[in-house]
């Protein structure tokens, strides 16, 4: 999501590529070399970029505007969403899916499953767990520490350094993982209203998903 906004904010044509997740790490690899096995990458007339940071830090080589790094802040700010934040975006949904997996099917824009497309879900959650290493343990502890970091991304937006009327690098990065929390229904009541909410809005008005809320265990969302 971000490496795509990033092209479209700077104007460029690209071909997107997308992988069924979890079967990325050979072809990633084969292009980006070994351990580099997570999305994004891109091939820039054969170059091989890989991550959504050095992806945007290339693009602002050749393509000068609009700016994506305009101060020092946005780029902390962008590094923190990359490397601080991101990884909630992709353990809290699947996460969820863990307790609601016929809701898979609106992610391809469709509605919930029927029975054996369940079963398909509930085979391939199960394997997301796996790749990405969660635990009810670690999903408990990520939703402890949301409001902290939401609370950062308020106080980034506050300080003019996400939210403006140009995006950057900032509001990208950390939009795009907002944007995928939204699509949660136990988290909306958390960002509802928010500066939060209002960035991921604007930045990726039609990404798909919905896990109606109540996935969660009780009690393992904080209050709004």
């Amino acid at each position: 999501m971000t490496a795509t906004a990033a092209l479209r904010l700077k104007g460029l044509e690209y071909e997107r590529v997308e992988f069924i997740p979890g079967q990325q790490v050979e072809p990633m690899q084969e292009i980006y070399g070994e351990g580099n096995h997570t999305v994004p990458g891109m091939l820039l007339d054969g170059e091989p970029v890989h991550g959504s940071r050095a992806i945007l830090d290339r693009l602002e080589q050749l393509v000068p505007e609009p700016v994506l790094y305009p101060t020092v802040q946005v780029r902390e700010a962008e590094r923190w969403g990359d490397e601080e934040f991101q990884d909630l975006g992709r353990r809290m949904p699947w996460g969820a899916l863990y307790f609601r997996p016929e809701a898979m099917g609106t992610f391809a824009g469709g509605g919930s499953l029927d029975g054996p497309g369940t079963d398909f879900a509930i085979r391939f959650v199960r394997g997301t767990w796996k790749y990405h290493k969660i635990t009810a343990e670690r999903l408990h502890d990520d939703l402890a520490g949301l409001p902290g970091k939401l609370a950062h991304v308020e106080q980034l937006a506050a300080d003019g350094v996400i939210g403006g009327e140009q995006s950057n690098a900032a509001d990208l990065q950390i939009g795009a993982t907002l944007r995928i929390l939204l699509n949660v229904g136990d988290l909306r009541p958390l960002l509802k209203g928010t500066a939060s909410e209002r960035i991921a809005r604007d930045l990726f008005p039609d990404y798909p998903g919905d896990i109606p809320a109540g996935a969660f265990p009780a009690g393992w969302v904080p209050a709004s």
